[in-house]
């Protein structure tokens, strides 16, 4: 069952109703052995995730054409887990999905690396069927385990719903487009992303997700001020409040993509579903992505995050770490803070084909720990999630 808590959210943005729902949700916290606080807030933890989550390797005679196309291509020589799986197994409380708008359906099933190798198109046919699509790079590295992203959402709230104790599940998207390249060799060329696409978008989320089960920036913005402003102002829903919920986050930075989703009155972001990744000063600026934790990096992000914004950032770059077995990158990602740490190797093995045992995981062994930057007094890693 859901906890009644949550259908409060909704009603934050009403002036004496939100004041009255915030009180309530505070003394129902106090009340919680697994809040012993009553201040503990989704962004008072910190996660392991995955990056490209839904990645999976090509045939092998695709990487023989692949070799000779891109001599990056050993980067896209890793496979993960399925979605459940990952979350099941694997500790993750986080996951990334690139997604291609295909509103009519069909626009990537034949990708040209297939047809160049002599292999027949994919046989699956949710590849022909109208809506969005999760891969990494049309027409060259397309595998997936999750072909639609209404199946690989339909997956993460089964998952949830088996298990709503879980702590808010942050899903970065990052909206992509085909590659002129392969386009120019008569591969797909992809709509472009501008309001109308990502209204769809928003529509495809809401249409897996009840409204109760996603957090959105309208549960968090308050009546009369910016995004930024309730956020650093009034902060996050709290853990009680927000269990079992996704939040989603979109990973292209500033440019037409976030002009569109933010156009016609959206500046901060109402009526959306994702929150997008801006900067402080913004009207929008709640979450912020900074990949890179090293070096002075460190001490920003945890500065952001002491100041109430939600941050993701990377444990490991393609190959590096798998191939040196070296931590540092990853040491710094969590003692920065962000809330939001993402991995290519969440578990032991992964990494072993580039010779090295490296794995990232929080400290602790859990799927989620106390924030070592933001979290209150009193927090207590091993009763976060029920």
């Amino acid at each position: 069952m859901r906890t009644p808590n949550r259908a409060r959210l909704r009603r934050w943005g009403s002036a004496a109703t939100a004041l009255a729902a915030v009180a309530a949700l505070s003394s129902a916290a106090q009340a919680r052995p697994d809040d012993p606080t009553g201040r503990l807030r989704l962004n008072h933890i910190q996660v392991m995730a995955t990056h490209n989550s839904y990645h999976r390797e090509v045939s092998f005679a695709e990487q023989k054409l692949m070799e000779r196309h891109d001599p990056d291509f050993a980067n896209l020589l890793y496979s993960h887990a399925s979605l459940p799986v990952q979350f099941a197994e694997q500790r993750v409380r986080g996951i990334e999905l690139d997604v291609f708008p295909d509103p009519d359906g069909g626009l990537y099933a034949d990708p040209l690396i297939r047809r160049a190798a002599g292999l027949p198109a994919p046989t699956d046919p949710a590849w022909r069927e109208p809506g969005a699509k999760v891969l990494h790079w049309a027409d060259f590295d397309h595998e997936t385990g999750c072909v639609t992203l209404r199946r690989c959402l339909t997956q993460v709230r089964d998952w949830s719903r088996r298990n709503p104790g879980h702590v808010t599940v942050p899903i970065l998207l990052e909206l992509k487009s085909t590659d002129p390249r392969l386009e120019e060799m008569g591969g797909a060329k992809s709509p472009p992303w501008d309001t109308a696409a990502l209204d769809a978008l928003d529509a495809e989320i809401r249409a897996v997700f009840g409204e109760e089960e996603v957090i959105t920036p309208d549960d968090v913005r308050r009546r009369g001020e910016t995004l930024e402003r309730s956020v650093l102002r009034h902060g996050w829903p709290t853990l009680a409040a927000a269990r079992g919920t996704v939040m989603f986050l979109m990973d292209n930075g500033d440019g037409p993509v976030q002009d569109a989703y933010r156009a016609e009155g959206r500046e901060s972001l109402q009526g959306r579903v994702l929150f997008t990744d801006s900067r402080p000063g913004r009207p929008d600026a709640a979450f912020v992505k900074w990949n890179d934790p090293t070096g002075e990096n460190r001490a920003v992000i945890a500065d952001l995050v002491e100041r109430g914004y939600f941050v993701r950032t990377r444990a490991d770059v393609p190959l590096e770490e798998a191939a040196s077995g070296d931590t540092s990158r990853l040491r710094a990602a969590l003692g920065s803070g962000a809330q939001m740490v993402s991995t290519d190797f969440p578990v032991p093995g992964m990494a072993a084909r580039y010779g090295s045992d490296y794995t990232a995981r929080l400290p602790e062994g859990t799927a989620v720990r106390c924030n070592p930057v933001s979290a209150p007094r009193g927090c207590r890693t091993g009763r976060l999630e029920r």
